[in-house]
C-alpha cells in the first residue's frame, strides 16, 4: 500500500477518514440487508404481524424517504446515500407483509365470529339449559396460533429460533446467539468493503465538486435531514407504548432490533468519519441525530424484552397446560 505523506492519501485516492467511512458504511449496509430477515421470518411463522405497530413502520418509512431526499441534494457520503435508498425498499417490504397478514387475519376473525354466532344460536335451541362445560384454551389470545406453530415445528426449529431471536425453550440463550450474529455482521461487512476496495470500486476523480451550502437545494436537503431525524426519533415511540400496554414483546424479533442498533451505530460512524471538517459535521448533524439518537430508544425496547420475557414464558406454560 502506497502512502502519500503530504496528504495522507492512500491507494485509489482515498484518505484515512474515507476508508473508515467506507468500512463502517459497509458494515451498516450488511446489517440493514439482513435486518428484515428476523422479523419477516417471525411474521411468516406466526402468520401475523400483530406485534408490530403500523404507526412505527409508517413514521419510519417517512423518515427514510426524507433521509434519502436530503442525502441526494446535500451530497452526503456515498455509503450514506446508498443506505438511505435501501432503507426505503426495506420499509416497503416489511409494511407490505404486515398489511397482508393484518388484512388476512381480520377476514379470518370476522368469519370465525360469524361461525361462532351461528353455532351458538343453533346450540341454544337444541341443548338443555344446564350442561357441564368443558374448559379449553379458546379464551387465550393467540392460543390457536401457538398450538399450530408447535404442531408444525420441524427439526430445524432451534435454528429458526436463533435466526428470529425468539426464546421458546428454557435453556436457550437468545442474547448470546444474537450477539454472535451481530459479530458476524461486522466481519462480513468489513471484509466486503476490502473486497470492493481491491476491485477498484472506490476509485474517484481528483476533482470532486462539493455542493454549495448556501444554495436553496442544499438548504432544502438540510431541512429534509432534520425532518428525517425527527421521524426516526419519534418512530419507535408507538412501538414502545404498544409493548408497555400489552406488557409483551411477543411477535417482535430481538435480532431485528439488534441489527437496527448495529446499522444505526455504524451508519452514524460512517457519516462522522467521512470528514472531520466543521462545515461537513454541521451539515451531517441531522443524520447523526437520526441514527445515533434512536439507539437510546432501541435500548428501551431491549429493556422491555428483558422485563416482559417472564410474562411471555408464563403465557406459554399456561397454554401448554390447557392444551
Amino acid at each position: 500500500m502506497e502512502v502519500n505523506n503530504g496528504d495522507t492519501m492512500l491507494t485509489h485516492g482515498l484518505s484515512t477518514n474515507e476508508i473508515l467511512s467506507g468500512i463502517f458504511g459497509s458494515i451498516s449496509l450488511t446489517a440493514w440487508i439482513c435486518l428484515l430477515l428476523p422479523q419477516l421470518i417471525t411474521n411468516y411463522r406466526a402468520k401475523s404481524a400483530e406485534g408490530l405497530s403500523m404507526l412505527f413502520l409508517a413514521v419510519w418509512l417517512f423518515g427514510d424517504i426524507s433521509n434519502l431526499s436530503g442525502a441526494l441534494v446535500t451530497g452526503l457520503a456515498p455509503t450514506a446515500t446508498a443506505l438511505a435508498g435501501y432503507f426505503c425498499i426495506s420499509d416497503i417490504i416489511l409494511i407490505t407483509q404486515s398489511l397482508y397478514y393484518n388484512v388476512l387475519n381480520a377476514r379470518k376473525d370476522r368469519k370465525a365470529r360469524q361461525r361462532t354466532r351461528s353455532t351458538q344460536s343453533e346450540a341454544s335451541e337444541d341443548e338443555p339449559l344446564l350442561q357441564p362445560r368443558r374448559r379449553s384454551s379458546s379464551g387465550l389470545p393467540g392460543s390457536h396460533r401457538r398450538h399450530s406453530i408447535h404442531r408444525t415445528e420441524s427439526g430445524f426449529a432451534p435454528i429458526k429460533r436463533v435466526v428470529t431471536g425468539e426464546d421458546e425453550t428454557p435453556d436457550s440463550n437468545p442474547w448470546l446467539h444474537n450477539t454472535i450474529s451481530v459479530a458476524a455482521i461486522w466481519i462480513v461487512g468489513a471484509a466486503g468493503w476490502f473486497v470492493s476496495y481491491k476491485m477498484g470500486a472506490w476509485d474517484k476523480d481528483e476533482a470532486s465538486d462539493e455542493p454549495n451550502a448556501d444554495t436553496p437545494v442544499a438548504i432544502m436537503g438540510l431541512v429534509l435531514g432534520y425532518a428525517s431525524a425527527v421521524c426516526y426519533l419519534c418512530a419507535r415511540i408507538p412501538q414502545i407504548i404498544k409493548n408497555y400496554r400489552e406488557k409483551s414483546c411477543e411477535g417482535l424479533a430481538l435480532l431485528f432490533f439488534l441489527l437496527s442498533l448495529t446499522g444505526n451505530l455504524t451508519y452514524g460512524l460512517s457519516v462522522f468519519t467521512y470528514s472531520l471538517e466543521s462545515a461537513y459535521i454541521i451539515k451531517a448533524i441531522p443524520w447523526l441525530l437520526g441514527s445515533l439518537g434512536t439507539i437510546v430508544e432501541d435500548c428501551v425496547i431491549f429493556y422491555q424484552f428483558r422485563i416482559y420475557s417472564g410474562n411471555e414464558a408464563a403465557k406459554r406454560s399456561a397454554t401448554e397446560e390447557t392444551a
